[in-house]
């Protein structure tokens, strides 16, 4: 988040998963200040809403109800919940950025032992309560918004940025397309675990020893792995 104030053209009136008309109509804009308390409130209603009560809930009508307000002046800041996730996904990359920035780029690190603790906090972040569920209901609202499904998609490539790092200082043999794609075989690796190793998942309490192999596998893949390896199969 930059603090920028964005503004919308004037939208039609959309029906939301409830069948209820979404209040985004009219010839304001959508305006937004972070750090003001109504939108901060507005905000983290939205984030609880999904997170504790699921995609199909996620309206702004429900989201005024929580924040105690009226739809009317949730839907001043923000006439369609789809900016409410653009903002959520904006935060959460920055705040990987800063936890990049603290822990990872470090000088003192070697390109192994970047890429193993990035692995690492990716998925004791994948083990709580609020990634697991948040991205869960992120990816089924992403099957029917594309809006949602664009700001997801762009979430993740920042994602295969921040591994590609690590990728490219390791192996500097692969040319960007193969870190790239390198970098994306071990996201969707840490991804894959949400639905079984996740919060309160099956086999939630294996995660620690599953988080060991891969830390170890996708290290030693990263940094072994030939550019051959990576051209495309006839």
């Amino acid at each position: 988040m930059t603090g920028d104030v964005p503004t919308l053209a004037p939208m039609p009136r959309e029906a939301d998963p409830q069948g209820e008309e979404a209040m985004v109509s009219g010839p304001r804009p959508g305006t937004y200040a972070r750090g003001t308390e109504t939108v901060d409130a507005i905000l983290k209603a939205a984030h609880d809403v999904l997170i504790e009560e699921g995609a199909s809930a996620f309206t702004i009508r429900r989201i005024a109800t929580a924040s105690g307000m009226k739809v009317g002046n949730v839907s001043y800041h923000f006439p369609r919940k789809e900016m409410l996730i653009k903002i959520m996904l904006d935060e959460l990359l920055e705040s990987y950025d800063k936890i990049l920035e603290s822990r990872v780029r470090q000088p003192e690190l070697s390109a192994e032992e970047r890429l193993r603790l990035i692995i690492v906090i990716c998925l004791d972040d994948i083990a709580g309560k609020r990634t697991t569920r948040l991205f869960t209901e992120l990816w089924a609202l992403a099957n029917h918004n594309a809006f949602v499904a664009d700001r997801v998609r762009a979430f993740y490539q920042r994602v295969h940025d921040f591994i590609g790092e690590a990728v490219a200082a390791l192996n500097p043999a692969l040319s960007p397309e193969a870190v790239h794609t390198v970098a994306l075989y071990i996201s969707t690796s840490m991804e894959g675990t949400t639905p079984f190793l996740g919060f309160e998942k099956p086999w939630a309490a294996k995660m620690p020893v599953i988080t060991a192999i891969a830390a170890d596998h996708l290290v030693a893949l990263a940094r072994e792995i030939r550019p051959e390896q990576l051209a495309p199969q006839a």
